[in-house]
């Protein structure tokens, strides 16, 4: 059987603006290509910071232009990034295998992820997402019942960050991956969904890509969880003149330094717990966590490997 591998990418491989998303894919694709190439049975997830800041402010100002349109739920935000994310990585990952001589079909799953209402997360909103606000749109967003934060400038709304709890097209994206094709799932970490009954009602929230690529890597067995980031490795007392790159940390290791605080809450953090959680009490469980490189991520032979 091959072997399954989940791939999250962080801003560095997307890029923020149109243009630079469409780039930055090319040399994206090289990467995932290769390991396709390596028989490898590939699904990708992906962030999508910038481009569902963009998507909310846009649907924002249109709202307030046109009195008869409503502002657009975070859910239907997520929901569009995924759309145009996926269309490019799509593309840009299609023409890539067919330059090298593999015609395999790359699709994108619109991915639901339920989350849990009593989640923590939800009584403290921390990710803060759009563009700077006035004092009086802060005012008009927490009418609306949306929290806001004060930031140099003005004001930004901040959503929840709740666990993921199920991936409601987990079969399809099996099933796609059955068929030997390359999938693109959970983008953004998955549209954040609430059950009610047989309903599913989307939440003000946002999922931390990397605990979604985890989870989404537990749910189908992968050998192997790749987290691309902006840094070859992780560093230990990182911004410090002690800084050290380490090639090698065991789980164990890992959740002690956690527990320290060693790491970045916004940025390094997630990614370690994401591979503590993904690898678990499993021997043959690995997460490889390294900057961009194309093949060099293959052979292994960069990044900061997190296993037992």
């Amino acid at each position: 059987m091959k072997k399954k591998i989940v791939i999250a990418l962080g801003h560095n491989a997307l890029g923020t603006t149109l243009p630079e998303q469409q780039e930055a894919i090319k040399n994206t694709a090289k990467a995932i290509a290769a390991f396709v190439e390596q028989d490898y049975q590939v699904v990708i997830t992906h962030s999508n910071g910038p481009q569902v800041g963009m998507i909310h402010t846009a649907m924002s100002e249109f709202a307030k232009a046109h009195s008869d349109y409503t502002a657009t739920p975070m859910s239907v935000c997520s929901a569009m990034s995924q759309g145009y994310i996926g269309y490019d990585l799509q593309n840009g990952i299609r023409s890539e295998l067919i330059s090298r001589g593999i015609y395999k079909t790359v699709s994108t799953v619109l991915t639901q992820v339920t989350v849990d209402p009593y989640d923590e997360a939800f009584y403290k909103p921390k990710k803060q997402i759009g563009r700077i606000l006035s004092k009086d749109e802060a005012m008009q967003e927490e009418a609306k019942g949306n929290h806001v934060t004060e930031v140099e400038g003005g004001y930004r709304r901040v959503v929840a960050t709740p666990k993921p709890m199920d991936i409601v097209e987990l079969d399809s994206i099996k099933a796609l991956l059955d068929a030997d094709q390359v999938v693109i799932a959970c983008g953004g970490g998955g549209i954040p969904v609430l059950t009610q009954g047989h309903t599913l009602k989307g939440a003000s929230a946002v999922i931390e890509k990397d605990t979604a690529a985890g989870f989404l890597a537990d749910q189908i067995e992968a050998e192997m969880l790749v987290i691309l980031t902006g840094v070859e490795k992780v560093s230990l007392h990182y911004g410090t003149p002690e800084e050290k790159a380490v090639d090698y940390i065991s789980v164990s290791e890992a959740k002690e330094l956690l527990a320290k605080g060693e790491f970045e809450a916004q940025t390094m953090a997630p990614k370690i717990q994401a591979a503590v959680d993904y690898i678990g009490d499993s021997a043959v469980r690995k997460t490889l966590i390294t900057k961009l490189t194309s093949e060099s991520v293959v052979g292994e032979k960069t990044g900061t490997m997190i296993g037992k």
